[in-house]
């Protein structure tokens, strides 16, 4: 019962790749670039001529593995930054790593309150499979305790790395070069040192959970963020993502793209072109003009072209989101995008 538990927890709030999506993950790799391959006479071929042709061949498993390795490396790396700043930390409170941790955690979390348990309860009442609260409380109570011990952890060494030698992390993360037009939604400006560009579903219940975080970005960051919009449906699951696309951008023709974009996520069971009519009378948009646009499928060669370009460059799932060409796939939590905006900030420094 418990892991059954946990497994429904996860989904709502531990750090995973949540995204609609078409194909499955795959397994990281670790080539040497420089390294010859393979000689046919006297060519020689190097793992970087195979990889240059994996993305050629395979752009989405390509640019999976390469975003896998690095992943795997920067867990590791913050790992060693972590038991480096907590062995020191702990030197110096003449404790042990464990005790030192153990009560740094005891000062800050508090203990987990009966109406806590019971409003989770509430609030995940679909995850629960039928069991009741007095049965569901304890294991209830566990996650949450764990979740705050975590959260503390994590506080723990924020402040540690404040307080300790600086830090350069020198590992770079992979990148990829993201063609942005003219004719793309966006919001915030084109000199913006950091750009997002978010590959997206109208359809997609991962991309409506991800868009309360992008506003969230874009009122902590102002106008050091520009958010790109392009169209990615994945239309074999979700038939209605792609009209809705083209809606989009003919409210955009009179100036409501993003106005038209917040309605489609808010009323995501409401995609038929008869729904999306309404919306644009709601909105009071030009009804004439827009069904014209909608009929006529005037904007239809935009949305594939995200498509397109979202598949040239490995996109397979949607979100995928590019944060100055790097890549995160899934309606990650605020935290893990402003920690790569932070980083890209620093770095323009």
């Amino acid at each position: 019962m418990i892991r059954c538990m946990t497994r429904a927890f996860l989904c709502t709030a531990a750090l995973t790749l949540l995204a609609c999506s078409t194909a499955p993950a795959q397994q990281p790799g670790a080539p040497a670039p420089g390294d010859v391959a393979a000689r046919i006479g006297d060519r020689a071929i190097t793992v970087r001529d195979l990889d240059e042709r994996w993305k050629q061949d395979d752009p989405a498993q390509s640019a999976e593995v390469t975003q896998s390795i690095y992943d795997g490396r920067r867990a590791a790396l913050e790992a060693i930054i972590a038991e480096s700043l907590l062995t020191e930390a702990a030197k110096s409170s003449g404790m042990s790593v464990d005790g030192y941790l153990e009560a740094e955690i005891a000062k800050r979390v508090k203990p987990v309150s009966d109406v806590e348990v019971s409003t989770f309860f509430t609030s995940n009442a679909s995850q629960m499979q039928g069991r009741s609260l007095e049965v569901m409380a304890p294991a209830i109570n566990r996650f949450l305790t764990d979740q705050r011990r975590a959260q503390a952890r994590d506080a723990i060494l924020s402040e540690l790395r404040g307080k300790g030698p600086a830090i350069r992390v020198a590992l770079e993360a992979p990148r990829l070069s993201v063609a942005l037009a003219p004719s793309n939604p966006s919001l915030g400006s084109a000199s913006a040192p950091v750009t997002l560009v978010e590959f997206s579903d109208y359809q997609c219940p991962y991309c409506q959970r991800v868009e309360p975080t992008l506003k969230r970005l874009r009122a902590a960051y102002g106008d050091k963020l520009r958010i790109v919009w392009k169209d990615f449906p994945l239309t074999q699951i979700h038939p209605q993502a792609f009209k809705a696309g083209e809606a989009a951008h003919c409210a955009g023709d009179q100036g409501k793209y993003w106005e038209l974009h917040d309605v489609l996520f808010n009323k995501q069971q409401e995609l038929q072109p008869d729904d999306l009519k309404r919306h644009a009378i709601e909105l009071g948009l030009d009804v004439t003009a827009f069904n014209q646009c909608l009929d006529t499928s005037k904007h239809a060669e935009r949305v594939r072209d995200g498509v397109s370009e979202g598949g040239a460059l490995g996109v397979n799932s949607t979100p995928t989101i590019f944060i100055n060409g790097r890549r995160l796939s899934g309606a990650q939590p605020y935290e893990v995008f402003a920690a790569v905006i932070d980083e890209e900030l620093a770095g323009a420094k």
